[in-house]
């Protein structure tokens, strides 16, 4: 008789341990579209979870080792609210679908999210809002590169981890130039980067431009660079003399002197180590030969025969 309740008690408390585990497992859990599991253990990738606010425990990791081991990467989950015995699935079966975007040197910020929405099918004024709200650095904020997004990730979070990446980026080219990262020191330079990035027609003539920049402020000149008209949704659009004489922004280098305040575009590492490296020369004029690349000069009467060779 003893034997049998000992039986009993024995199944009664499996059967509490199976219900309580299948009414765990089928919790409601909140959750992104996608996410990005890290690389590492079980209970680090759990921790990591916790830590992005998902509403897991060492239950879960228990769990886990049953299921196999969780993807790492980005995983497609598929609705932001699942049972955490989908949500434990999905981590060890899941993969998103990538799809790759270019910022390409010297586009300006405004287009790039505009394109952003078009080929990820994103809203591009929440897009817009929230690159505001995450940085207050206008343009030259994000590194040109060709980035692999996850289809179904949210605007928030596309901003997130393409402002994060460009920031790890720009600290790791600044130490290894400067020792130390400093951002207002950094952005100097990339304000300067961005002109010579608007008016260099390849990698060999940043550096040439470069010293014409300096040159130029050294002897109180305006820089009157058409580049710097180029900025946010004007990237792609013709400066002409209409333009230069009305518009009053701080871009204007025809109406301002200096270095505008703010990056015009985002800027490659390239462009950057020419501001920080110009050329030794005495240039202070280029100008945009028939074969795309330009003519540098010191005095303004060949520049004027360059013009001339130009637009006849």
């Amino acid at each position: 008789m003893k034997k049998l309740i000992s039986v009993k008690w024995i199944f009664d408390i499996v059967l509490i341990i199976i219900l309580s585990v299948m009414y765990y497992l089928n919790k409601p859990l909140e959750t992104s579209v996608v996410l990005q599991v890290p690389k590492g253990s079980i209970n680090n990738i759990i921790t990591h979870l916790k830590n992005e606010n998902y509403d897991l425990s060492r239950l879960d990791s228990f769990l886990l080792r049953f299921l196999g081991s969780p993807q790492s990467g980005w995983i497609y989950i598929g609705d932001t609210s699942i049972t955490k015995a989908d949500f434990l699935y999905k981590l060890t079966t899941a993969k998103a679908a990538l799809r790759e975007v270019k910022l390409i040197p010297g586009e300006t910020t405004y287009i790039f999210l505009e394109e952003l929405g078009e080929a990820l099918g994103l809203n591009k004024e929440l897009l817009h809002s929230e690159f505001a709200r995450q940085t207050p650095i206008m343009e030259g904020a994000l590194v040109p590169n060709t980035y692999k997004v996850p289809l179904g990730i949210d605007e928030k979070k596309l901003i997130e981890i393409l402002l994060s990446h460009s920031q790890a980026q720009m600290k790791a080219f600044a130490q290894k130039i400067f020792g130390s990262y400093n951002q207002e020191k950094w952005f100097r330079f990339v304000a300067i980067a961005s002109v010579i990035e608007k008016e260099s027609a390849n990698k060999e003539e940043m550096p040439l431009v470069s010293s014409v920049i300096y040159n130029r402020i050294k002897k109180g000149m305006k820089l009157q660079m058409d580049g710097t008209l180029n900025y946010g949704k004007y990237s792609h659009v013709r400066v002409t003399p209409q333009r230069i004489k009305n518009d009053e922004s701080f871009y204007n280098t025809y109406k301002y002197a200096g270095i505008p305040k703010l990056p015009v575009c985002n800027v490659s590492f390239d462009a950057i180590k020419a501001a920080i490296y110009p050329a030794q020369t005495d240039y202070l004029y280029f100008m945009k030969m028939k074969n795309g690349t330009h003519s540098f000069t010191c005095n303004y009467s060949t520049h004027l025969a360059n013009i001339r060779h130009v637009t006849k």
